[in-house]
């Protein structure tokens, strides 16, 4: 007998109650208990093997704090079916289910976190650079300036540019 797949919606709300949980520090075993459940019920709920019914979904958003709507921000247009509020191309940026799916694991959290606290604004950008290193992405002073922040990231590096620039030339004329 063929295994039952999930529906991608089921899937993509559960992923969201686990983003929820996992970022408001509760178990999942914590959260079985305030719904009167066991943890097997919850692993299930979100993975989407079992889906979460209207009043249950009310229960969960009280205990996690936020609105049920938040379990369905993101879905992407092509899990809404055509002719339906929501499918006049409003779908998800390439690449975005994968980035929901690793800031929900527990090692895109704590990464999330970590990066976060580090408070010197010089100290994140050059780890977001070694980052793009490893991931085989170019340096940033390599990549063509996009719209929003990478205009700011520019200006950003033009200061910094300008320090080594200067930092160099001193350096030059005592060599």
């Amino acid at each position: 007998m063929a295994k039952k797949v999930p529906n991608p919606i089921d899937v993509h709300v559960g992923s969201r109650v686990r983003l929820r949980r996992m970022l408001v520090g509760m178990s999942q075993e914590r959260l079985g208990e305030l719904l009167g459940l066991t943890f097997q019920q919850v692993q299930k709920y979100e993975k989407g093997t079992n889906r979460i019914g209207a009043s249950r979904l009310f229960q969960i958003a009280q205990y996690l704090g936020v609105p049920v709507q938040f379990f369905f921000e993101d879905i992407a247009g092509s899990m809404v079916p055509a002719g339906t509020a929501g499918a006049s191309g409003f779908g998800e940026i390439d690449g975005a289910p994968y980035v929901m799916e690793f800031v929900s694991s527990q090692e895109g959290l704590e990464l999330n976190r970590s990066y976060t606290r580090i408070l010197d604004p010089r100290v994140r950008k050059k780890i977001l650079e070694l980052v793009r290193c490893l991931g085989g992405e170019p340096p940033t002073e390599e990549r063509a300036p996009t719209r929003g922040r990478g205009h700011e990231q520019s200006d950003e590096n033009d200061s910094d540019d300008g320090e080594e620039g200067l930092e160099t030339q001193a350096a030059a004329k005592h060599a």
